[in-house]
């Protein structure tokens, strides 16, 4: 009796079969979120089962398949055939808002090229990093001009095909003038200690200008009219 009560206890807990177990752990790898070492693997298979022959058969199984069993440290993972993971890469467009550093000298280079960065520094009223230059070269919306024919031979910016095309234009002598800027809302807020009426007091000025010089020679001949007038008057007959 005992003994065919051992038999039965054995046949019940009798580990499945090696095809069964190489299911099983193809499951679990699949399933984990990490890798899995063996003992890990074997908590989880049923009493007796071998889980390094499962994982040998299993590994034999995905060569030459685009998803491959590789051991990744102590652990067993699925990864993607290295030949296949250039399908793997995703490009993205990365939108990177530029300081206003970069906007001013960006905007000086595209109205005043070439210039150079002496140039640049003296109409922005500061010194430009590095970084600034570096960064919209990376952009590549501005490039190395020719040396200028000074002392010291400073380079010179000047903007790129790239920045024409960024932009919608043809040339940089699409760039909008100060009409179109202010007519977009770009330039409504005025440096300080200007004043938007000052242009037409100019343009009034200079008509004034013009006036008073048209009618000056009028003056000057009418006063040598009225120095004229006395030899100009016929002499009286004699009696």
């Amino acid at each position: 009796m005992e003994d065919e009560d051992e038999a039965v206890d054995s046949g019940l807990f009798d580990a499945p079969p090696l095809p069964e177990q190489e299911r099983m752990v193809e499951a679990l790898l699949f399933a984990a979120a990490e890798p899995m070492t063996r003992a890990q693997i074997e908590d989880r298979l049923p009493h007796g089962s071998d889980a390094g022959q499962a994982l040998e058969m299993l590994r034999s199984r995905y060569e030459g398949r685009g998803v491959r069993l590789v051991r990744v440290g102590p652990g067993w993972a699925f990864r993607t055939a290295p030949d296949l993971g250039f399908l793997m890469r995703r490009e993205a467009a990365e939108s990177r808002k530029l300081s206003r550093a970069a906007i001013e000298t960006l905007a000086i280079v595209a109205y005043h090229q070439p210039v150079t960065r002496a140039e640049i520094e003296e109409i922005r009223g500061v010194s430009v990093s590095k970084g600034t230059v570096d960064l919209l070269m990376e952009l590549d919306w501005i490039r190395l001009g020719r040396r200028r024919e000074t002392p010291g031979r400073p380079v010179t910016f000047v903007t790129t095909n790239s920045f024409l095309g960024h932009f919608g234009l043809e040339s940089a002598r699409d760039l909008p003038g100060l009409k179109e800027l202010r007519a977009a809302g770009l330039l409504d807020a005025m440096p300080p200690g200007t004043d938007e009426t000052d242009e037409p007091e100019e343009e009034e000025t200079e008509t004034s200008d013009m006036f008073e010089d048209e009618t000056a020679p009028d003056g000057d001949a009418e006063e040598e009219h009225v120095a004229g007038e006395a030899p100009e008057t016929e002499p009286e007959p004699p009696r």
